[in-house]
């Protein structure tokens, strides 16, 4: 396939903001998609929930713009928007016409350096009560939906910020104060802690004169040092059992992996793919065709920036023990250590190729340009790295994935049993 390149310009401000403007006059729209780099692994144990609860908050007006006309402003012109938040950074953007570019940045700039004063104590008990709603439905109140934090819990240690959901905890997101929320906001939410990227049919000098006037004069804000915490490592494996509302058992396999972009990381996305992604995948021959143990599978490498984890999640056919599924899970990893076929890995290339050129289909909304331009800089300090990224998987070779699962997947692991209730015999137990 031809080179992909997303031809850009940077530029810094004086308060330490980055802009990437990336020019796409193919179709009369834009996106402005800005980053901030601070996600729940900037908490704290006790105050965790915080980067979250503020995507819900920058929604709800800022100095200049009144409680509610967030969104209608921009659907008045007809944009979009969302935003979302991980264990790394929170991301908002908005697309639209491109005569909306002004409107969007305006926008940005008055809740990047006008949110406090607009933050009361009524909006926090608000947006408190919509997080808590949130948790109910994706945890509390979801089949296997505290599988995930109870998971996280045993792959890190209680002070590593990695050990608890984005969204935090039920209690502290309660213990929030106004006092916590605005202090979280004065450290984190600066122009010297996020970036802005700006895609498609616009002008690069209009932009840079746009960005100049709303943004140079918001306060950098504070110097920030991140200490990384040690890597977690553990002799043997952990084992978890937890009787939930479901129908069917269904067991996680956790193991610790190379860091977002590091070396490893493209061999075990690879592998993933070989394991688990699609119906030609070990795993779905072996489990769900051949010897029809499972309902699905699923592999992933859970890539992040101060280290990643690979997942293999199971869901087995009724009263199936999760015991013959561990087994055959573990023997499909110990042969791909040794031997990988060329043919699986150039259909797991290709697959990812196919990924790259979706993604970047679309200027805006999650995972388009303007987002992946924001994602290289965070992680490269290179916004044009698609090229290199790709070429990460395009050279790997069978001995590189065989070499990644060997090196980590017969690594000690976190093995979690989620059975109906009742049928603990089920589980994955030694």
């Amino acid at each position: 396939m031809s080179e992909i390149r997303l031809p850009y310009e940077l530029f810094t401000l004086d308060n330490g903001l980055r802009v990437i403007v990336h020019v796409d006059r193919r179709t009369p729209i834009v996106c402005v998609d800005v980053w901030y780099h601070v996600g729940s692994k900037e908490e704290t144990p006790g105050r965790t929930g915080f980067a979250h609860l503020f995507e819900h908050l920058m929604f709800e007006g800022s100095e200049n713009v009144p409680e509610g006309r967030f969104d209608e402003m921009l659907e008045e012109i007809g944009a979009i928007n969302n935003g979302s938040t991980s264990t790394d950074r929170t991301n908002y953007w908005e697309l639209m016409p491109s005569h909306g570019l002004d409107l969007a940045l305006w926008l940005e700039a008055d809740r990047m350096g006008g949110l406090l004063p607009a933050i009361t104590h009524a909006q926090l008990e608000a947006q408190r009560d919509v997080v808590r709603n949130e948790r109910r439905q994706s945890y509390e109140n979801r089949p296997y939906g505290l599988a995930s934090e109870t998971l996280l819990a045993r792959l890190y240690p209680p002070e590593h910020p990695y050990s608890w959901p984005v969204i935090g905890s039920m209690a502290d997101i309660g213990a929030a104060t106004l006092d916590d929320v605005q202090s979280f906001c004065r450290q984190f939410y600066t122009p010297g802690n996020a970036s802005i990227a700006v895609a498609g049919d616009v002008d690069a000098a209009h932009v840079r004169a746009v960005i100049d006037r709303y943004f140079a004069d918001i306060p950098r804000g504070p110097n920030l040092s991140r200490a990384a915490p040690p890597t977690p490592a553990f002799a043997d494996d952990r084992r978890a059992v937890m009787e939930d509302d479901v129908s069917l058992p269904r067991l996680y396999i956790a193991w610790h992996s190379p860091a977002a972009f590091t070396a490893g990381d493209a061999a075990l996305d690879a592998a993933s793919a070989i394991l688990a992604h699609g119906r030609a995948s070990r795993l779905y021959r072996s489990l769900v065709y051949d010897k029809q143990l499972a309902q699905s599978v699923s592999a992933y490498q859970n890539s992040a920036v101060l280290g990643s984890t690979f997942r293999v999640v199971v869901t087995a056919r009724p009263d199936v023990s999760l015991i013959a599924i561990e087994a055959e899970v573990r023997r499909e990893i110990d042969a791909m250590s040794r031997a990988i076929e060329e043919r699986e890995l150039g259909r797991a290339v290709n697959g990812i190729e196919t990924g790259f050129v979706d993604s970047l289909q679309n200027v805006g909304g999650f995972g388009g340009r303007a987002d992946q331009l924001n994602m290289y800089l965070f992680h490269t300090g290179e916004p044009d790295y698609a090229a290199a990224d790709l070429m990460r998987y395009q050279k790997l070779t069978v001995s590189d994935v065989a070499r990644s699962v060997r090196e980590h997947l017969l690594a000690p692991s976190v093995v979690l049993s989620v059975v109906p209730i009742g049928r603990s015999e089920l589980a994955a137990q030694e």
